[in-house]
């Protein structure tokens, strides 16, 4: 450790004096985000969700479209009525009543006469909402509630199309930030009175997480206000989830340690000076690979995706500075009392007490791996490929209609118009083409296969573009639809001078897969660079990072597996096109947190003791900790299943389960296991390596200076 870092170490270290200074500037900061923080919904950006980038061709098409035909782009309602065995007249008649009804709302002030279907069992009424957001959602409501007024007996109503969808959400997200942030406290705040057992100490981390994530928020308001920074509900959703579920962790690794030193020191603030200095690197490392990692989002194409990179960095960092700064001197301020009724009493000779000796379970694992480290690390690795074989439940690509959790009306809606139309009627995509061309644009579409019916071309007020509506015979975001798309453009390309762009629903979300598979090839290795550069610089060797590397890897794709056979048992094996890096994203960075707390503490072991005693004596101590960390962590990514998204539920099932091996089984056995079986070669290069190095006994206790 050099000079400069003991001595900015020994600066943050709440001492006798210093620890009220650090309180009251917390006071004060929080003081100050705290109202900030509460303004986070009030820039959400939620568009960005959906959004593609500027050169997918769906869309420029758009751009296009809202150029040539700038009256023409508000969101659609769509109201389908439903009669099985065939409409009555009173139900036409209801039909034309709600038309009449409806003028009010659109844009323009008409609605065209409802579709008939051919089976004589549907009406299709759709027309474009006037207004801005605020006005179309009070449209959605009143139109709601005129729908669901005395209709005929046994006629099927519903509110679908674009406007329905967007009501749909606000209705199922309304309070749910709340909701979320109570299961996240919650279920963090019994999981440390479990783990601590006592009446009061849980708080002090609790309350601490409480107050980075205010501050997180407040700093994300700040740049979404003032920077231009890109915020949404899933990066605001995600940002809560990590700042309470890493910033507990930290709480827990820091805890443990000065829980230790409290037993070799009488003064509690020299005891936190070194446990803050002996966890502190840890920490840092696990910050500076979660937030790097995050960071490395920005390389992303996905709209939504490049902004939860600096949104979850900043909560991080949050995090990390509450845990770095107010827990220690909230602890050192408190004293040994709050660790009643198990505090831990000053131990003259504690410098010879074998501290294993306390871990009885994790000696008795230690024990296990040090006897047997080849049959362990083999059978490890093989139950995780084993595991990994469940990818083969899992598809990528989550149909629109299996979005929620549950049926809402525009889902109710859309399947009813796909009974009695063909599947593409709602969502039909749009050709934009030059006008001079318009004819052999129209008759090339037509030549498609999977193309059910294509419009007349409209005239844009400068003479210069048409627009084409074409109606796939297959639903929207379908395979079939998306093939159709495909071959739509082939076609239209092709037609000389007519620079045609196909956009629409399906056009959308074909772009949407070609662009997160761009963003998988890019940003899943980036992560894996910046993850192994951070894991040399910290441990300054070469072959332990690739170990914790490749196990990650490994852990990863077993998390992915056993997910596979969950999320098919519950009926949601369809992933979320970009859930794939998002959980890769999480289970790398943090994955990798609890093999950095037990490497870090077994380089520091080894230098002491020698490898193989310095591995398993680390196993041994750093197990109970590290375990109840990462059962937090797993909790808390499992309270994002409250929200009702699917993709939500399937990330809180992957990380959940992800972290959970990387706990129990890839930090426990693999990874010791191996080491134990590379040797000293673990640390190649660094000189714990040589054959001519010496373990250098701590002997006495380490002085620590106490801060004023």
């Amino acid at each position: 450790m050099t000079r400069l870092r003991k001595r900015v170490l020994a600066g943050l270290s709440p001492g006798r004096r210093s620890k009220y200074a650090l309180i009251v500037f917390w006071l004060v900061l929080v003081s100050a985000a705290g109202p900030l923080a509460v303004k986070l919904t009030e820039v959400q950006q939620n568009d960005t969700l959906g959004a593609l980038p500027a050169t997918a061709e769906s869309s420029r098409a758009a751009q296009r479209a809202q150029q040539a035909f700038p009256d023409s782009r508000q969101p659609l309602a769509v109201v389908v009525y439903v009669r099985d065995g065939g409409l009555t007249d009173a139900d036409r008649a209801r039909s034309e009543q709600d038309r009449a009804a409806f003028v009010r709302y659109a844009d323009g002030g008409q609605v065209s006469p409802p579709i008939p279907s051919a089976d004589g069992q549907a009406l299709l009424l759709s027309f474009p909402v006037a207004g801005d957001d605020e006005q179309r959602t009070e449209a959605a409501t009143q139109i709601k509630q005129r729908l669901t007024a005395d209709p005929p007996a046994g006629l099927r109503i519903a509110l679908t199309g674009q406007v329905g969808a967007d009501d749909d959400v606000s209705e199922a997200f309304g309070g749910m930030d709340t909701t979320l942030l109570l299961a996240t406290a919650g279920t963090v705040a019994l999981l440390l009175l479990v783990t601590y057992r006592s009446p009061v100490l849980w708080l002090v981390p609790l309350v601490t997480v409480g107050l980075a994530n205010q501050l997180a928020g407040a700093v994300v308001y700040l740049l979404a206000k003032h920077a231009g920074l890109a915020v949404d509900f899933q990066s605001q959703t995600i940002m809560t989830v990590l700042v309470f579920g890493v910033g507990v962790d930290y709480a827990l690794l820091l805890i443990a340690r000065y829980r230790e030193e409290l037993r070799r020191h009488a003064d509690r603030h020299a005891a936190m000076a070194v446990a803050l200095r002996r966890s502190y690197g840890a920490i840092a490392a696990s910050a500076a690979t979660v937030v790097l990692g995050l960071l490395c989002l920005l390389a992303a194409d996905l709209p939504s995706t490049r902004g939860l990179g600096p949104v979850g960095a900043v909560g991080i960092g949050a995090a990390f500075l509450a845990m770095t700064t107010l827990l220690p001197a909230v602890l050192v301020l408190f004293g040994r009392w709050l660790f009643w009724p198990f505090v831990p009493r000053h131990v003259p000779d504690a410098a010879g007490v074998d501290v294993a000796a306390q871990h009885g379970v994790w000696r008795r694992v230690a024990g296990l791996v040090g006897r047997w480290p080849r049959p362990v690390w083999l059978g490890t690795a093989a139950a995780l490929i084993v595991l990994s074989f469940g990818i083969g439940n899992l598809s990528i690509g989550l149909p629109g209609e299996e979005t929620f959790t549950t049926e809402v009306g525009s889902i109710t809606g859309q399947r009813m118009i796909e009974a009695h139309y063909p599947g593409g009627t709602v969502e039909p995509v749009e050709i934009l083409a030059a006008a001079g061309p318009a004819d052999q644009v129209v008759a090339a579409a037509r030549t498609v296969p999977g193309v059910a019916e294509v419009g007349a071309p409209q005239l844009s007020a400068d003479g210069r573009w048409v627009r084409v509506t074409a109606v796939l015979a297959d639903v929207p975001d379908s395979d079939a639809a998306l093939a159709t798309v495909t071959r739509l453009r082939d076609a239209v390309h092709a037609v000389p001078d007519g620079q045609a762009l196909v956009g629409g629903f399906s056009a959308h979300v074909l772009d949407e897969e070609r662009t997160v598979n761009r963003d998988n090839r890019l940003v899943a290795p980036l992560v894996l660079a910046v993850v192994f550069l951070v894991l040399v610089l910290l441990l300054r060797a070469l072959v332990a990072p690739l170990l914790l590397l490749v196990s990650v890897v490994l852990s990863y794709l077993a998390a992915l597996g056993a997910a596979g056979f969950i999320l098919a048992a519950i009926g949601y094996p369809k992933l979320f096109v970009g859930n794939p890096l998002q959980t890769f994203l999480f289970l790398v960075a943090l994955g990798v947190d609890y093999t950095i707390f037990l490497v870090t503490r077994a380089r520091e072991e080894t230098a002491r003791r020698g490898h193989r005693p310095g591995v398993l004596h680390a196993l041994t101590v750093t197990g109970g900790v590290v375990t109840s960390a990462g059962v937090v962590l797993a909790a808390t990514f499992g309270a994002l299943s409250v929200l009702p998204l699917v993709p939500s539920v399937q990330m809180a099932v992957i990380v959940s389960v992800g972290v959970l091996l990387d706990t129990f089984v890839v930090r426990t056995l693999l990874v010791p296991a191996l080491a134990l079986e590379l040797g000293r070669r673990t640390w190649w290069p660094s000189a714990l390596s040589r054959p001519s190095f010496r373990p250098v006994p701590s002997g006495a206790v380490e002085r620590a200076p106490v801060g004023r």
